[in-house]
């Protein structure tokens, strides 16, 4: 059973099915089955995330600052990646399936879905950054900083990867005072990503709810955003620094896009 602990701005401190919420007793789960099925944990009503069962919606092709992958915008200003950084943006339709150059990289005991395309394309030790301005660009950022917040590199992370304001400040204060546990075991026994299902999107932020399956078989989801901020996607938490809510269970990957086989690497 996960040894995590809830603080008080909500279940950020692990990968979300290793936190509080998802204890995999049966007799937890009884509990939750008893209380209506459907547990909503570290909620922000403050928040403007969206939450489940919201239409995804995509930007208009023409938008006049997109990137290029010549280094510039299509106004001629300069592009803020840093060098070596230069996605295609142009696709922004939600993908309806894995893409074909989905591969899995391990990081500690995760397997973390990412793509030579889509990003990350730079990896600077535990920064994994990069991606494209694009649906399947913001989901692949949401999996890879979100997998990263429990172990000992978290703040290398936080400090590139947050994005500015007061949802991040509260997560580092609470965060700062939490222990830190790097996960050992094999690529996946904890839990392992399956797929996502894109409920907002804009050139300027998305929200995605992210499939997980247990160890034991189960399903459950847990929603996340992100923001386009100097010049990459950066996770948004909520005011309260909660970096993933509306934790839940679910009976199957059903209504979800899936992601490919698994080849960690």
């Amino acid at each position: 059973m996960p040894r995590s602990k809830r603080s008080g701005s909500g279940e950020w401190e692990k990968p979300f099915w290793q936190q509080p919420g998802w204890l995999l007793s049966a007799g937890f789960f009884l509990v939750l089955a008893l209380l209506g099925g459907f547990v909503v944990f570290a909620g922000d009503d403050e928040d403007t995330n969206a939450g489940p069962g919201a239409e995804a919606t995509a930007a208009p092709s023409a938008d006049p600052t997109r990137s290029t992958p010549s280094g510039k915008q299509s106004n001629g200003a300069e592009d803020p990646r840093p060098e070596g950084c230069r996605t295609d943006d142009s696709d922004q339709a939600v993908p309806p399936k894995s893409p074909a150059d989905l591969k899995w990289k391990v990081y500690q005991a995760d397997l973390v879905p990412v793509s030579a395309t889509a990003g990350p394309l730079l990896y600077d030790g535990v920064v994994w950054s990069c991606f494209a301005r694009t649906p399947l660009g913001a989901v692949l950022a949401v999996h890879s900083i979100t997998s990263k917040m429990s172990g000992s590199e978290w703040r290398s992370v936080a400090d590139r990867q947050v994005a500015a304001g007061p949802g991040k400040d509260a997560f580092m204060a609470t965060r700062s005072k939490e222990a830190d546990e790097d996960a050992a075991g094999a690529p996946g026994s904890d839990g392992t990503y399956i797929g996502f299902s894109m409920l907002t999107y804009t050139k300027d932020q998305a929200t995605a709810m992210l499939l997980i399956r247990i160890a034991d078989g189960k399903y459950g989801t847990a929603t996340a955003s992100v923001v386009w901020e100097d010049g990459d996607w950066k996770l948004r938490p909520t005011l309260k620094g909660s970096l993933t809510e509306n934790i839940s269970f679910v009976g199957g990957p059903e209504g979800f896009v899936l992601w490919g086989g698994k080849d960690g690497g």
